[in-house]
């Protein structure tokens, strides 16, 4: 099975069981942590950290601090390891940046709504850069996987 579909897979059972929610605790859709983790990894879970970035969102210490220092199941936040362990764990991972949302999340692109568009330039480029334009290679795998996911119908809001 090719890896998107298995995150999808993944992800849809995190959407449909796992996260049930409120629309403000978990600002972000399945299809948006999609395209976040194709434009950032291409949703390689081989590759643990690159450059400080670690996990198919490649989440960074500043983010996971930012955002509570979750962790994995019988994890500490104060273990050396915890914040890899999260940051490489797609759930712990995926709040992780749910969590980074809600606190930092902003209308970047000035289109008067937040979302998706949003949350990956603020993921990107930090909640006080987000308004700068996106480098070109992440933009446009972001920006081609979103315009895929409208095409086929697939939601953009936040159940």
């Amino acid at each position: 099975m090719h890896c998107r579909h298995i995150l999808l897979l993944f992800l849809g059972l995190i959407i449909g069981g796992k996260w049930v929610a409120a629309e403000k605790a978990k600002p972000i859709t399945e299809t948006c942590l999609v395209c976040m983790c194709e434009a950032l990894s291409g949703c390689n879970a081989t590759a643990v950290c690159v450059n400080g970035a670690c996990g198919i969102f490649r989440i960074t210490w500043d983010q996971w601090v930012d955002s509570g220092r979750l962790t994995i199941a019988g994890d500490s936040p104060l273990t050396d390891s915890s914040f890899t362990n999260c940051a490489n764990d797609p759930y712990c991972a995926a709040d992780t940046l749910q969590s980074y949302m809600v606190k930092y999340g902003q209308d970047c692109n000035n289109d008067e709504k937040e979302d998706c568009y949003d949350y990956g330039a603020i993921h990107y480029m930090g909640p006080f850069n987000c308004k700068a334009d996106m480098p070109f290679t992440y933009a446009n795998i972001f920006n081609r996987c979103l315009r895929s996911a409208i095409r086929d119908g697939k939601p953009q809001k936040s159940n």
